[in-house]
C-alpha cells in the first residue's frame, strides 16, 4: 500500500460543500463533492452524542490552535479525483457540522456561540487551520486491514462495525439503511425486546445472531461473505420479523425484563410448540407478583418450556435462621428414634439409613415444590442430605 503525505489542505478546503445527513445521522461529502466522509464500512457519527460533547471539543481543540490529530484517507483504484475517509469522519463531521451551524460552542465566558455568530477572527482560525492527511492508495484487503488497524483509538470498532468494514458492500448499506437507521419507525416495537445501540449496529448484530442462529463470529461473517454483492436483505428481515411476531403473540403484554433475552434461540426451540395465550399471560403476572421469584427474567423461557426449568426463575432459598432451626428438630427427632436426619435416608435401606449428617452436609428442601404450590415458609421447609437434594430435584 503506498502512502501519500498533504499537509496544505485546511479546514475550509475538506469542509467546502459538506453535507450531512440527518436522516442517516451521518456526514456525507466534503472537499468540494472529491470526499466521501462516511463510506459504508464507517461506523455511524457517534460524536454528536452526551449533548455534543466530543464533537464541541473538536471545535474547541481547533479555537485554542491544538492539532486534532492525522486523517487518512483512501483513493479507491480507478477514480482519480475521489477520496474516502479511512480515519477521522468522527472529527471531519463534527467541523462541518459546526461551520454549517448544526450546533454551538461555548466561549471562556460559558456563552454559546454558532459559527455565524463568532469573529471574523475565529472564523478565520477555524477554516486556515492546516490539516496532516495521509492518502493511501492500495487493494481493497490492504486497504481493509489498515482500516481496523488506525480505529483502535477514540471510540473502539466492535465486532459488527469491523465486520461491516471487511464486508461492506450492497448487503451491508441496505442492512445498515434498515438496521442502524436511528429514524426507522420499528425501533420502538424492536426495542421492547432487543437490546442494543442502533448507530453502533448491535442491533443489525442481533438480527445477524438470529438468522445464521448463533452468535459465532466466524458464521455471522461467513454470512456477510456469501451475501456481501445482495441487491436485497429479504432473508435477514423475513427472520427477524418472524421472531419479532412471535414474541407479541406468545407475550401480548411487554415487560422491561424481557429485552434482551436470547429470543432467537427461543424462537428456534420453541416457535412450533402450541400454546395458550390467555394462559401464558395469566401465568406471567402470577409470576411476576410471586415474591419467591428473583429471577423475573427467567420467566418467559420457564414458561416457554412448560414449567421444566424452574432453575431459571431461582426461587428464593429458605434463609439461615430456618434451615438451622429445622436442621436442629429434625437432627433431635433422628437421635430419639435412632435414624438418619435426612429423611430420605432414614426410609432407606442403605448403609446412612441411620446417619446423623452435620448441618454443612445438608441442604434446604420444599417438602412440597415451589412449582406446585409450596412456600418458601419454614412450615414447607425440610434439610436432606445434599446428595438426596439434588436427586429430588424439584420434585
Amino acid at each position: 500500500m503506498q502512502t501519500t503525505l498533504l499537509t496544505k489542505l485546511t479546514v475550509a478546503d475538506i469542509c467546502e460543500g459538506f453535507k450531512y445527513s440527518e436522516l442517516e445521522g451521518k456526514g456525507l461529502y466534503g472537499w468540494n463533492g472529491k470526499l466521501t466522509i462516511q463510506p459504508e464500512y464507517q461506523r455511524n457519527y457517534l460524536y454528536a452524542r452526551d449533548n455534543g460533547k466530543k464533537e464541541q471539543a473538536v471545535i474547541e481543540s481547533v479555537l485554542k490552535g491544538y492539532p486534532i490529530g492525522l486523517l487518512y484517507f483512501n483513493k479507491p483504484r480507478g477514480h482519480e479525483e475521489k477520496f474516502e475517509v479511512l480515519d477521522g469522519q468522527q472529527r471531519i463531521t463534527s467541523l462541518g457540522r459546526y461551520l454549517t451551524g448544526s450546533f454551538s460552542v461555548d466561549d471562556e465566558s460559558g456563552h454559546p456561540f454558532y459559527y455565524d455568530a463568532l469573529s471574523a477572527e475565529k472564523k478565520k482560525l477555524i477554516l486556515q487551520t492546516p490539516l496532516t492527511i495521509y492518502i493511501c492508495e492500495g487493494e481493497e484487503s490492504e486497504i481493509k486491514a489498515w482500516f481496523k488497524t488506525i480505529n483502535i483509538a477514540g471510540i473502539p470498532l466492535n465486532k459488527q462495525e469491523i465486520a461491516n468494514s471487511v464486508y461492506s458492500g450492497s448487503f451491508v448499506t441496505l442492512a445498515k439503511a434498515e438496521f442502524s437507521n436511528s429514524q426507522n419507525s420499528n425501533l420502538q416495537l424492536w426495542s421492547s425486546y432487543v437490546k442494543g445501540d442502533v448507530l453502533r449496529q448491535e442491533i443489525l448484530r442481533v438480527a445477524l445472531e438470529w438468522v445464521v442462529k448463533s452468535s459465532d463470529d466466524e458464521k455471522i461473517e461467513r454470512y456477510m461473505s456469501k451475501h456481501r454483492e445482495d441487491k436485497n436483505i429479504d432473508e435477514l428481515k423475513k427472520y427477524f420479523n418472524a421472531v419479532i411476531a412471535w414474541i407479541e403473540k406468545i407475550f401480548p403484554n411487554t415487560y422491561s425484563e424481557m429485552c434482551g433475552l436470547e429470543w432467537g434461540r427461543l424462537f428456534e426451540k420453541y416457535h412450533e410448540k402450541k400454546f395458550d395465550v390467555k394462559k401464558i399471560s395469566a401465568e406471567v403476572k402470577k409470576l411476576f407478583k410471586d415474591e419467591f421469584v428473583t429471577n423475573k427474567r427467567g420467566i418467559f423461557e420457564y414458561i416457554l418450556s412448560g414449567g421444566e426449568l424452574v432453575k431459571l426463575l431461582n426461587i428464593r432459598l429458605f434463609e439461615g435462621a430456618t434451615k438451622k432451626t429445622v436442621y436442629a428438630r429434625q437432627t433431635e427427632e433422628a437421635k430419639n428414634l435412632e435414624k438418619s436426619n435426612c429423611p430420605l435416608c432414614a426410609i432407606s435401606a442403605g448403609k446412612n439409613s441411620t446417619k446423623i449428617w452435620k448441618y454443612n452436609e445438608m441442604d434446604a428442601d420444599h417438602v412440597t415444590a415451589w412449582s406446585k404450590g409450596g412456600e418458601t415458609d419454614i412450615k414447607n421447609c425440610q434439610m436432606l442430605c445434599k446428595f438426596h437434594n439434588r436427586l429430588k430435584g424439584n420434585n
